[in-house]
C-alpha cells in the first residue's frame, strides 16, 4: 500500500523507521536524515517542535536497522539498492603462484622451528654433566622419608 493511500490512523501504528523506509523505496531517491524526517512529521501531521527533540533518535533508529544505509553524501538510501557484485577473478596461474609462496612459506617455518643437534653439542654435553648425579625418587620413597 502507498503512502499516500494511507490514513493518518494507519501511519500512527507504524514506527519512524518503516514510514521512512516506504518513502525512500517509494520515491527511489536517496534523502538526507533532516529532509526524512521532516517528510515524516508532515505526513503525521506533528508539530515542528518534535523534529528538534526527536531528530537524533531518528538518526540512531536509521543507522541501527540494517534496512538503511548511509551513503557517503550523507543521504540515506535502502540496502537492498546497494549490493556488491564484485567478484575479483583471479587467473589460474596467479592461484598457482600464490599456492606455491604458502607451500614455501610453510617450509620456512618448518625449518626454522626444527632442532639442529650440532649447534648445541656444547650445550647438551653441559647439560648432562650436571644432570649426572640426580637421582629420581618414587613418590612412596617421597613419603618414607618424612
Amino acid at each position: 500500500m502507498s503512502l499516500k493511500a494511507m490514513k493518518k490512523e494507519e501511519l500512527e501504528l507504524l514506527s519512524n523507521k518503516d514510514i521512512a523506509y516506504m518513502i525512500l523505496e517509494e520515491s527511489n531517491k536517496k534523502m538526507n536524515t533532516a529532509d526524512l524526517f521532516k517528510k515524516i512529521i508532515k505526513l503525521l501531521e506533528l508539530p515542528n517542535s518534535v523534529f528538534e527533540s526527536k531528530i537524533a533518535d531518528f538518526y540512531t533508529a536509521l543507522s541501527t536497522d540494517k534496512r538503511f544505509i548511509l551513503l557517503d553524501n550523507g543521504k540515506w538510501d535502502l540496502r537492498n539498492n546497494h549490493t556488491s557484485d564484485k567478484v575479483i577473478k583471479i587467473s589460474d596461474d596467479e592461484e598457482d603462484d600464490e599456492e606455491e609462496e604458502i607451500e614455501n612459506d610453510k617450509q620456512e617455518e618448518i625449518e626454522e622451528d626444527s632442532f639442529d643437534d650440532t649447534e648445541n653439542e656444547d650445550y647438551d654435553d653441559e647439560t648432562n654433566e650436571e644432570l649426572k648425579d640426580l637421582v629420581v625418587i618414587d613418590e612412596d620413597e617421597l613419603e618414607l622419608e618424612e
